[in-house]
């Protein structure tokens, strides 16, 4: 009998931690989980929503953060995204526009798949899909 896997909980290196931290409990409605410290500011998170578990690390200790993001890592996270299964996409869409979220509409793909699009705080790819009807 083969080992069972548990789920997955991919780590992001983030910029900002307060943004992204935002960005995921305010906008798509994860809750803390369990975290590096008892209080802010934190370097290493665990979020959770519905089974799915996200790590959020902090790219930089807070003594050596840049001002800005590096823009060519930046561009290189386009290699990355995470697909979230979600059946209600356009509830989904909805209400991310109403919580200002930068959104497209749901599209439905030819490979039988309806999806939403869109990028976080540090410009990670998600995608929220469900097979079309």
């Amino acid at each position: 009998m083969p080992v069972e896997f548990h789920g997955i909980a991919p780590l992001l290196q983030v910029f900002h931690m307060p943004a992204a931290m935002a960005f995921y409990i305010d906008k798509l409605d994860f809750v803390l989980k369990s975290s590096n410290s008892a209080e802010p500011p934190y370097d290493w998170v665990l979020l959770a929503r519905d089974g799915t578990e996200l790590m959020l690390n902090t790219m930089y200790e807070a003594d050596a953060r840049p001002q800005a993001p590096d823009p060519l890592r930046v561009q290189q996270h386009d290699d990355m995204t995470m697909f979230f299964g979600c059946r209600d996409l356009d509830g989904l869409y909805k209400d991310l526009i109403a919580r200002g979220v930068k959104v497209r509409a749901p599209v439905k793909r030819d490979y039988g798949m309806t999806q939403l699009w869109l990028t976080d705080a540090d410009g990670y790819g998600l995608c929220f899909q469900w097979k079309s009807e």
